[in-house]
């Protein structure tokens, strides 16, 4: 089940949403630059947890909970994130303000990174993408537009079929599924790593954690008075 868009329209324009897409892409041309170095890169770059806990007090080992963020290990991972980001982040971004949203997103991907340590501390396999602050993202979008319709697309045996779910459903299937898959990968991740998927079970408990911290207060609905009608009147006089 795929995610195509919302039926939420947005307030203004998403500027750090884009901004954090367009990061992402440049990033990824780069490491396509990089040819075989980009082991290399993912390597110096990307969350060893192993590393963080025996060398967290070295400031390139901490760095690499932010470095990390903006790496991708493919094709299919980077268009994936960014097709999360770009439907869910927007409406996100309306509710908490450019800079709020930013300052959301980056700690929700730093609790990821803390979880998936937390689940595999001793693995040597360099943790790398987005996903994790992504999660924080749908966790705050599932409070926030818990009625919201998605298109979703359900690729089947035969054909592709689109149709339009609540929120509620689509993200909470997402994290049910990524819950299971994390009980089931507490073993195997580290000895041969794959998806981070306690990066995506934390972040996203942690932007419905910190949700209240950075929605902003919107002002109720304001109806016309008696004063205002007659400030709106023609005046004949």
């Amino acid at each position: 089940m795929i995610p195509l868009r919302d039926d939420v329209p947005g307030e203004r324009f998403p500027i750090v949403t884009a901004t954090l897409i367009g990061l992402n892409v440049v990033v990824f041309l780069w490491e396509l630059l990089l040819g075989p170095e980009v082991n290399w890169a993912i390597q110096s770059f990307g969350v060893v947890p192993a590393l963080i806990v025996t060398q967290w007090r070295d400031p390139r080992v901490l760095l690499t909970l932010l470095t990390g963020m903006y790496l991708h290990g493919g094709w299919a991972h980077l268009i994936g994130n960014m097709l999360y980001l770009g439907i869910f982040g927007n409406n996100v971004e309306d509710r908490m303000g450019h800079l709020g949203f930013f300052v959301f997103y980056t700690v929700c991907g730093l609790l990821a990174w803390l979880a998936e340590i937390i689940a595999a501390p001793t693995s040597p396999i360099p943790g790398v993408g987005a996903s994790g602050a992504i999660a924080g993202v749908l966790g705050a979008y599932l409070f926030l537009f818990p009625r919201a319709r998605i298109k979703v697309l359900v690729p089947l045996p035969i054909l592709f079929t689109t149709f339009y779910l609540p929120a509620v459903i689509v993200l909470g299937i997402w994290f049910i599924t990524q819950f299971f898959n994390g009980l089931m990968a507490l073993n195997v991740v580290v000895q041969r790593g794959g998806t981070a998927w306690w990066a995506h079970i934390g972040g996203f408990v942690a932007g419905i954690i910190l949700l209240p911290l950075f929605r902003k207060r919107r002002p109720p609905p304001r109806y016309p008075t008696i004063d205002d009608t007659y400030l709106q009147t023609p005046d004949y006089r």
